[in-house]
């Protein structure tokens, strides 16, 4: 990997000297940036579009037809890549409640989640049904999986015709996803609460004692963010061989989001590292680091646009299939760049990453 940050930096006529230090008080202007121009946007974006989907599946309840299905399935495509943006932020109070595993439970490696909402749909369950009911159940059966196979699963294409016990099933999942989802935001909102915390660490404050503890967290969501993508959402089912290829252990296979999650991942990455200012504050010795971030998040991008949507499709292409391939070998030059390079030119031990050796 080394070998490729050096190719890397002659590509972009830099050079890779010993970090020098950031600014002497960055960590303030991040962390206050992470929080106003990336996360509060990024729940707000959530909330709205899972308020939409909680109403236009229950308008595919009250009137079921072909055209209001797809109405519902666009509403859960955004739904989804609006929470892939805004997932990569692992901590605060989407930690509470479980309220992490109750917006998706992926991965599924052992198919419990799946047989459990076949169960509903196959006994008709109606305490599914209803969102007080629903969020006692469990974690698996309550969420964007979930809401999945509702909408796109076997047979899903009943809900343009009449089918008023999969429908009010569906329609308590995406009641349950949008009171989440306010929760989340509201409690962001304020800087009475967690936004507070972070923006105002102290002694006195229980979370984060200094600037440098602020600083960690927000970069740990890059750290953290560019370990799940490789090392959950790609591994999980790339293999290092196309025989060792399972797509159907791709997340959001049957709704065709598979590529789309991953590229919104990655723009979820990008943005933070963006407009919080990563770049902003670094040393002359260390920009560098902010080039070579840009380039591999830009070559990530271009091999994820030039894919076919759907994840099958994209494996049975040998060139295809190889771009994808591509964009793991990216994000573990990422990872090295951030976790490395890009910490220690702000003073900061990299986090511990909880998938490392997956």
């Amino acid at each position: 990997m080394m070998m490729r940050l050096l190719a890397l930096a002659l590509c972009l006529g830099l050079s890779l000297p010993a970090s020098g230090h950031a600014e002497p008080a960055p960590a303030a202007a991040i962390t206050r940036a992470a929080i106003d121009a990336v996360i509060r946007p990024g729940y707000a974006r959530f909330r709205a579009a899972a308020e939409t989907l909680e109403k236009d599946v229950r308008a595919l309840c009250e009137a079921p037809g072909p055209a209001q299905l797809e109405t519902a399935r666009a509403a859960f495509r955004d739904t989804a890549l609006a929470w892939a943006s805004i997932e990569i932020v692992g901590f605060g109070p989407v930690r509470a409640q479980n309220r992490l595993e109750r917006i998706l439970f992926w991965p599924d490696r052992r198919g419990i989640g799946l047989k459990q909402v076949q169960a509903i749909l196959a006994t008709e369950d109606d305490t599914a049904t209803d969102t007080a009911t629903l969020a006692q159940k469990s974690v698996a059966v309550q969420g964007l999986g979930a809401l999945e196979y509702v909408l796109f699963g076997t047979g899903a294409a009943t809900l343009a015709e009449a089918d008023a016990f999969r429908c009010r099933y569906g329609a308590a999942i995406g009641t349950n996803l949008a009171k989440i989802a306010a929760r989340i935001a509201a409690a962001w909102a304020g800087d009475d609460g967690i936004a507070g915390q972070l923006a105002r660490p102290g002694p006195d404050n229980a979370l984060f004692r200094d600037q440098d503890e602020a600083l960690g967290e927000v970069t740990d969501i890059l750290i953290h963010g560019l370990e799940q993508l490789r090392a959950v959402r790609l591994n999980g089912f790339l293999g290092e061989t196309p025989d060792k290829d399972r797509p159907k252990r791709a997340l959001l296979w049957r709704a065709g989001l598979t590529v789309a999650t991953i590229k919104a991942n990655l723009d979820g990455l990008r943005d933070l590292f963006d407009k919080a200012g990563f770049a902003d504050h670094l040393a002359e010795e260390d920009r560098w680091i902010a080039a070579s971030i840009r380039f591999e998040f830009a070559q990530a991008d271009d091999a994820l646009s030039a894919l076919p949507p759907r994840i099958a499709d994209t494996l049975a292409d040998p060139q295809a299939r190889e771009k994808l391939a591509f964009v793991r070998v990216v994000s573990s030059s990422l990872s090295q760049l951030v976790g490395e390079h890009l910490a220690a030119a702000y003073g900061l031990t990299a986090g511990f990453s909880s998938l490392d050796g997956d």
